[in-house]
């Protein structure tokens, strides 16, 4: 799994916004909003298709 920082991520709205994005993209991923981050499991067309999509709601993904 890659992990990417999302300093955006402030609450649970935060987590299920995203959760509810990359789930309906059936990628696989953890979101931890203790550590304000996101795990996800794929190629680099997954991992950038997640980064762009993330972008279109608001929230910056960058790779740890």
């Amino acid at each position: 799994m890659t992990k990417f920082d999302i300093k955006e991520m402030s609450c649970n709205h935060c987590v299920d916004r995203i959760h509810n994005l990359l789930a309906g993209l059936n990628i696989n991923h953890e979101v931890d909003l203790s550590s304000k981050s996101v795990s996800i499991d794929g190629d680099e067309a997954t991992l950038n298709q997640a980064v762009e999509e993330l972008a279109d709601i608001g929230f910056t993904a960058t790779r740890k």
